[in-house]
């Protein structure tokens, strides 16, 4: 069966998504397949074609992209292409559109995602995270087994989230974790310019994106409180953003409750790459640099040659994320998880009937 989904916002993640949903199989899936049918982006439809076929970041399309007036072509695929500021003013019903991807990270409450609901779209997923009254946050590989196909509104959380989650869960079910505290080390985002100029409130973000390390807030510990519920008020976070175009990492240190070593940390956490976490934790002891991780399809990757332990219980990490590519796949992962788990339930109470 193949779903029919719509994007709602096509920058950096919206464009992801599509170009994932063709490169990683995806579109093709023989249980939760998906097809992109629909996109509202404020752009016209040449922009939004040339950004699709070419993108500095992840290389050209690996695919025909093409558009008429109101329709982006991806092979033999029509995407109908709107560009409506105001939710209220799109009829995802005449779309039939099973899933809303929502990627404008233009708002976060269930107050407006019903907006795009009330307009026809069955079911919308956040690509960040939301206000607490959404009906989950879920990442993938940690606790997609809330999904239910009852859910109208879902949060895929953050690149930041899906990035730690599995490593401080990993953790604290084999060594116990007392607290700790993180830093995120993030590339530049398009809500900071190119040169000083002022557009907005935090005067730190009006700074250069090229030429300074930018502290920059962060709610990665509402966002582990809410996912690891075990672990919540014991971490405190931080971020900054770095004059890079994509790959992110997180530094990580904690006080752990027994004592341990490097090497019993490498291996619990290579261990971890197999079974549940497969293709979303990956684990290195290879020495590299961020750039290496670009199009990395993986939430994180431990660099294991990072690893230290201070006192037998304070312990180091370093994590890389593709803070574009792997949380576009999760993003797709939770959707077509939630996609199988309604179609689930439809079979079971036709059955009943």
């Amino acid at each position: 069966m193949t779903y029919r989904v719509a994007i709602n916002g096509y920058g950096r993640i919206g464009q992801c998504v599509l170009r994932a949903l063709y490169e990683n199989g995806y579109r093709d899936h023989p249980v939760h397949g998906m097809a992109v049918v629909a996109i509202n982006e404020l752009a016209n439809i040449d922009t939004l074609t040339y950004l699709t076929r070419y993108d500095t970041t992840h290389g050209r399309f690996p695919g025909q992209v093409s558009a008429d007036e109101t329709h982006l072509f991806i092979g033999d695929d029509r995407i109908r292409v709107f560009n409506q500021p105001d939710p209220r003013e799109i009829n995802w019903q005449d779309q039939n559109i099973d899933l809303l991807l929502e990627c404008s990270g233009s708002f976060n409450d269930r107050t407006t995602a019903n907006l795009h609901i009330d307009k026809g779209a069955s079911r919308l997923l956040f690509s960040q995270p939301a206000k607490p009254d959404v009906d989950a946050t879920i990442v993938y590989g940690i606790n997609e087994e809330q999904l239910s196909p009852w859910h109208r509104i879902v949060s895929s959380a953050s690149c930041t989230t899906n990035c730690i989650v599995p490593v401080l869960k990993t953790l604290h079910d084999t060594l116990g974790i007392d607290y700790g505290s993180m830093t995120t080390i993030h590339s530049a985002m398009n809500d900071q310019p190119v040169i000083d100029a002022y557009h907005q409130n935090d005067l730190r973000l009006t700074r250069s994106a090229l030429h300074s390390i930018i502290p920059v807030d962060t709610g990665l510990a509402k966002g582990i409180d809410r996912l690891l519920p075990e672990l919540s008020g014991r971490f405190t976070t931080s971020a900054v953003r770095v004059p890079t175009i994509n790959v992110s990492c997180i530094d990580l240190t904690v006080q752990l409750s027994r004592d341990t070593s490097a090497t019993e940390i490498n291996r619990i956490l290579q261990q971890a790459t197999f079974g549940r976490l497969e293709g979303i934790l990956g684990f290195t002891n290879e020495p590299h640099a961020s750039v290496d991780f670009n199009h990395d399809a993986r939430s994180c990757i431990v660099d294991g040659t990072q690893t230290q332990v201070s006192a037998n219980r304070l312990v180091r990490l370093l994590c890389w994320f593709d803070n574009e590519w792997g949380f576009a796949n999760r993003m797709l992962d939770v959707a077509g998880y939630w996609l199988a788990a309604v179609a689930k339930a439809a079979v079971a109470k036709a059955g009943v009937a």
